[in-house]
């Protein structure tokens, strides 16, 4: 990776060669929102400043769009989220991002062949212990094998190859790092150019801390599993994690889902993925009930937890359905919530996902509790109505069926951004 200083000769005005579009994620920045967008309009003026506004709190948008730019009001979701809206909403070609609160001059970032070109700040104000920032760097090393200097900038200059590389980027503040990432292994060109640029610092107070602690914990979810929404947006699954405390049977479940998130294909419903053989949804089909066997020791209890992780895994088609669904089946065979409850208010947001894993496990614990909780005939009572579901499921969209039932959709809809 190239590192390049920027010298006086960038001071000129930049020439955009193919069409520029600014994009600025910006929460509550009302006090500097304005500065900034007039000064990227004023150095790049053949460029559209498109603001995405993540769920501000004060006249952020209303500044922005006083100002000249192109404003979206979102909901709050997460920085990443905000970018790849924006992302959606600019013509094509090439991309600015840059931070609300900066200040300085970002033309040098457009020179020169780099398909990435990341800002590296020439002094540093501020800041914590450096944490997340090595986390970072050291992630990117391994898993794009790229030194960095800044691996956490949101300065960045990309061309269009490296926006169709890097977008959708990661949610959150893990979208640099996992930007860096996606580029570095599509073989693009990345360079580093140290800028003498400003920005509002954190300190070492609690604010800062809390901050600092986001980045991290969002630079390790960028760079594990991902997967897209029904939206398009590129969120952490974290489902996994509901495989980490209740017990080995519902970890191997969490496990083979967790397979399915990494290396699935294209094929939907039982029928196609039996049509195509050997494919994860087949590892799924007989693994999750040889383990509910193997966990219970009875017929009904593999084809409860199989049946039950399936039920699970069909519903999880919108944020907080599948979470909604394992609660209200848990009050019936008394499984415990705590984990649900915990990943409930991300997933509403649409800030991760649960994945194959964290569905297909939670079902699987509510089979388990079945049999724990029901009788001989209550079992097959409740093998048959998740039979009938996997039937209507395999014929016609739940979902859409839960949207046209006006309780059940304003249940489904409750609690989402």
């Amino acid at each position: 990776m190239d590192r390049s200083p920027a010298s006086c000769r960038f001071r000129r005005r930049p020439r955009v060669d193919e069409p520029l579009t600014i994009l600025v994620a910006a929460r509550d920045e009302e006090p500097v929102i304005a500065a900034t967008v007039t000064t990227l309009r004023a150095a790049f003026p053949d460029a559209e400043v498109f603001v995405a506004d993540d769920g501000s709190r004060d006249r952020t948008a209303d500044a922005a769009e006083e100002a000249g730019a192109f404003v979206l009001r979102l909901p709050r979701r997460g920085k990443g989220q905000a970018l790849c809206a924006a992302e959606r909403a600019a013509p094509p070609g090439r991309l600015l991002l840059c931070d609300a609160d900066l200040s300085g001059e970002l033309g040098p970032l457009l020179d020169g062949p780099a398909d990435l070109s990341i800002a590296a700040f020439a002094q540093r104000v501020g800041g914590g212990f450096g944490i997340a920032r090595r986390v970072a760097r050291t992630l990117i090393e391994l898993l794009g094998a790229v030194d960095t200097r800044e691996p956490l900038s949101g300065q960045r200059a990309l061309s269009p190859r490296a926006r169709a590389a890097c977008f959708p980027v990661a949610a959150g503040f893990g979208c640099e790092v996992r930007m860096t990432v996606d580029a570095a292994r599509d073989g693009l060109r990345i360079r580093e150019v140290e800028l003498p640029l400003g920005h509002r610092a954190t300190r070492r107070d609690l604010r800062g801390f809390v901050h600092r602690a986001r980045q991290l914990r969002d630079t390790l979810y960028a760079c594990g599993p991902l997967g897209l929404n029904f939206r398009g947006l590129r969120l952490p699954l974290v489902g996994w994690k509901v495989g980490l405390t209740n017990g080995r049977a519902v970890a191997a479940i969490a496990a083979i889902g967790l397979a399915d998130d990494f290396w699935s294909g294209p094929e939907r419903g039982f029928s196609a993925h039996l049509q195509s053989g050997r494919t994860t949804g087949v590892l799924k089909l007989l693994g999750i009930p040889v383990v509910g066997l193997l966990a219970t020791r009875r017929l009904s209890g593999a084809l409860l937890v199989g049946l039950a992780a399936n039920a699970l895994n069909q519903l999880d088609t919108r944020p907080g359905r599948a979470l909604k669904a394992y609660l209200a089946g848990a009050l019936a065979v008394d499984a415990p919530v705590g984990m649900a409850v915990l990943l409930l208010p991300y997933d509403l947001r649409e800030m991760t996902m649960l994945g194959d894993a964290g569905s297909n496990a939670l079902g699987g614990l509510l089979g388990l509790k079945s049999v724990e909780r029901f009788t001989g005939r209550g079992r097959w009572v409740a093998i048959g109505a998740l039979a009938g579901l996997t039937v209507l499921g395999e014929r016609t969209s739940i979902g859409a069926w839960i949207e046209r039932t006006p309780v059940l959709a304003w249940i489904d809809r409750l609690g989402r951004a």
